[in-house]
């Protein structure tokens, strides 16, 4: 589907993104792999208040070459113990400091329940 290689494309190069959780906006560094988004926090690491197991989040894509709003996609949230890869992979983002998290979460989206500006999603 055009929109999910879009959303790929942009989310793929984005090293920190918008997340919405409880209506708070937050910017967040997380990591773009096999289809979903992945956060660390806690500890040493970022915080996202509201961030939680079971609840809907709000990521907010913006283009990769212009930066500007893409789209709005609501997500399903799920506390993970990530595989060896995910964790590897999010290390390797990790690039100035020593990770220090707690807790990983997978970010789902659907992109069923997407908003954004037509033109731009193909629509």
């Amino acid at each position: 589907m055009e929109i999910t290689r879009l959303l790929d494309n942009a989310l793929r190069k984005a090293a920190a993104v918008w997340i919405t959780v409880d209506g708070r906006p937050r910017l967040v560094w997380a990591l773009w792999r096999d289809g979903a988004l992945w956060v660390a926090v806690g500890g040493g690491e970022q915080q996202v208040p509201g961030l939680r197991d079971g609840v809907t989040c709000t990521i907010t894509v913006r283009s990769p070459t212009t930066h500007s709003h893409l789209a709005d996609v609501p997500a399903a949230v799920r506390l993970v113990e990530p595989e060896k890869d995910v964790t590897d992979a999010l290390r390797a983002a990790r690039l100035n400091a020593e990770p220090a998290w707690t807790e990983v979460y997978r970010l789902d989206p659907d992109t069923q329940g997407l908003h954004g500006h037509g033109a731009e999603l193909g629509g």
